[in-house]
């Protein structure tokens, strides 16, 4: 298991974990970013990623993709 943030660009893995407090991992959630999902990092930009899940695209910070663990 790995953060998101090790993921290269393209490169398609499922989501093992989310981390965080209770109040990070639901907005997380929320997104779409749970257990048993695919997710896609479309490209890094300074450090934040934009990530395709599900059908949506999405900006997140480098501190929220260390939570994400693949």
């Amino acid at each position: 298991m790995m953060p998101l943030t090790f993921a290269g660009d393209g490169e398609t893995n499922m989501i093992q974990r989310v981390g965080g407090t209770p109040e990070v991992r639901q907005h997380l959630q929320d997104l779409g970013f749970v257990p048993g999902t695919d997710v896609t990092v479309v490209t890094t930009n300074n450090g934040n990623l934009i990530v395709k899940i599900k059908e949506s695209r999405i900006a997140i910070s480098r501190e929220m993709a260390q939570k994400i663990m693949i």
